[in-house]
Parts: structure tokens; sequence; C-alpha cells
């Protein structure tokens, strides 16, 4: 039986930065921006690993334009709970300086785990993600979905590359958060899985080892939620403009609904190997859409345009059912023509040549309507 389109709904979480608006340093204040936040959302904003660290969730969305509108008013009121502390908010996937040896973790039992397992990982995970949720209630449809979106992960990656600073210096990539995060053992696309049993069987048989205590340990940058009926998308860095989330927002959702149908046929697809979709995930961090990048079905690097253009291509049909092609195609032009949130972060550095000014660039780009 064919999933309805309605199924497909979106939830999107976004992780910010907290800032002093003197230093532009990083400041571990969450604690105290939380009840503020709360107050006006809820339990739609949460702590995360770092002090200096807050999330949002949206709730459940059908459309695009619903994802647009909580968005803003999320980040809105981050934004106004955070400035009554005495702080500011920033969406970039690393800080441009700050250092991790002078942040604090949250006190959270989940956390001190991490900590105590992962060690010199943990504490440098000093990166902020978007991602984004996409209801699909058949388990094994879920599956094959995964199997037929992870050759594009590399594209999702190039758009909404936003981390190109750490510690002070320029890395050369336009994603280093993707470096950070690929060190750990569970990160990275996931292989292809025949089906739902497979799947569970390889998180049993890593239980069973000791390498995870349970599903929600599996970092893969496509994932079964271990708490909802949705496939998870963990493969950007958070965004700097509502535009750039929704339309990260938007692709994924029909992405997902595009592979959907066509698992739902039985239609062949290629088996694109981890290691060649490694590499090209590694060219798409590196380059974003500055140079080439691998287009796994052909076997070849490619103009980057041309690449996010077969993306477009390819989920078109999808992003029309939900009448959404115009915006997130709009979007994705836009992106092209301005450059990415690490492009554009270069360029405000550019300008004087102090980091300084790039976290305020960030936070100006963070708190614009979209």
């Amino acid at each position: 039986m064919s999933i309805e389109k309605e199924a497909f709904t979106i939830g999107v979480e976004e992780e910010y930065q907290i800032i002093d608006p003197q230093s532009r340093e990083l400041r571990s204040r969450a604690q105290s921006i939380l009840p503020k936040a709360r107050a006006a959302v809820g339990k739609q904003v949460t702590q995360e690993l770092y002090l200096s660290q807050i999330e949002i969730g949206t709730p459940i969305c059908s459309t695009a334009s619903q994802v647009r509108s909580e968005l803003q008013r999320l980040r809105s009121e981050i934004i106004s709970a955070a400035e009554r502390e005495g702080s500011r908010i920033a969406a970039a996937g690393t800080h441009p300086f700050s250092h991790w040896e002078n942040q604090k973790l949250t006190p959270k039992e989940r956390y001190k785990e991490l900590e105590t397992d992962y060690q010199q990982l943990a504490w440098e995970q000093l990166i902020f993600g978007c991602h984004v949720h996409v209801g699909i209630p058949d388990r094994e449809i879920a599956i094959q979905v995964m199997n037929r979106a992870r050759p594009w992960l590399p594209s999702l990656l190039a758009l909404s590359s936003n981390s190109p600073f750490w510690l002070g210096s320029d890395t050369g990539y336009t994603s280093f958060r993707t470096q950070i995060w690929g060190r750990w053992p569970m990160s990275g696309p996931p292989h292809v899985f025949t089906s739902r049993s497979e799947y569970d069987q390889v998180v049993n048989d890593l239980v069973a080892v000791g390498s995870i205590t349970d599903a929600s340990k599996i970092y893969w940058d496509i994932r079964p939620s271990p708490h909802y009926e949705t496939l998870e998308f963990r493969v950007t860095d958070v965004c700097l403009t509502v535009d750039e989330a929704v339309m990260v927002a938007g692709l994924v959702r029909a992405l997902v609904r595009t592979c959907a149908l066509e698992a739902e046929r039985y239609k062949e697809f290629t088996h694109v190997r981890t290691e060649v979709l490694r590499a090209a995930q590694w060219q798409a961090a590196r380059f974003g859409l500055d140079e080439t990048l691998i287009d796994t079905e052909m076997g070849q690097s490619i103009p980057a345009t041309d690449l996010i253009k077969k993306l477009l291509t390819y989920v078109r049909p999808a992003l029309e059912e939900y009448g959404e092609w115009e915006e997130i195609n709009s979007i994705v032009k836009k992106v092209l023509r301005q450059g990415t949130g690490a492009s554009r972060q270069r360029k405000a550095f550019t300008k004087t040549g102090k980091l300084e000014d790039v976290v305020d660039f960030i936070t100006d780009e963070t708190a614009k309507g979209g």
C-alpha cells in the first residue's frame, strides 16, 4: 500500500551558540537562558552537550511554510531570552575562535556518559548541526528510503556548509564541523541494508559487543529515529538563516517522498559503495559549492552547480506535489548565487580581518526573519 503524501511530515532541530556580546566568545549560560526560553516556547527548547549551546525543535509540520513560521518564532524567542540574560545567539556549525577547553559540559547524566566513553572526542565536540526528521510510518520502507537517499547526502552538505573557522583559523574546509564529527565511530553515511531486520540485527550486534548501549547511539548521517516514526537526516551544519533551513527541510522531505515512491515500485537504485560516498562527502565538506562535487551515480566529479541542479530535477515532482517547488528552487538559486554560509563568513572576514566581526555577521544573519 502506498504511503499517503500527508504522512511525510517535517520536524527540524537546530543547535545554536550562546555568545558574549562584548568578547564575542562562547559563554556557558544555557542554564540561565533556558527558563526564560521555556516560559515562551515550552519544551521546544533544550540543553545540549555544552552549556554554551542551546537547541530548539519545531513541532510536527506539514509544509515548508509551517517550518518557516516555527523557525522564525523559535529563533526570535530564543534570541529574546538570551538578550534578557545579556547574551546573543549565533547559528553556525563551529565558533570562529572560541576554544573547547574553555567550555563547561552540561551536568546531565547522558552527557557525563558520553564524556566517560569518548573522552577527547567528547571534549572537542563543540559543533552545531541541523537535524531534519521526516515522518515515515512504514519501518521497512524507511530502510529502503535510506538506501536511496544516501547518495544525495554530499549535495545537502555542500548547500548547507557553514563552518569554515576553528580555533581562530580558516580550516580550508567549508564544513569543518563534518571533520570534527566524522571521528566518532558511529558517524558518517550508513551502509545499504536489505531490510529492517538486517538494520535491527546490526544494532543488536553493536549492543551485544558493548560498542553502544542502544539505537540512540547510532549517529549516522541518516538513521531511523530511535524515538519517532521518522527518518532523521543529521548531515548538515546548522544554517545561518531561516531561508536556508527551510531549503534543507524542503529538499529532505521531497527526497524522502521521491525515494519512498521508488521503493514502493521496487525501482532499482544505484548501490554506491560507502567508501565512494565517504569520499564524496569529504569533497563536499572541503569545497562546498566552490569546486567540483562527486556524482556518485555517474562515478565522476562534476561542477557543484550541475550536481545541485541534478538533485533539484530528481526531487522536483515531489516539491511540486507539495506546492513548494517555487520557494525551494528560489532559495537554492540564491545560495548558488550568493554563496553558502561558509563562503559568506569568509567574505565577512576579508572586510576587516577580524573574527569578532564574523561573529557579529553570524548573529545578525541568525536573527533575520527569512
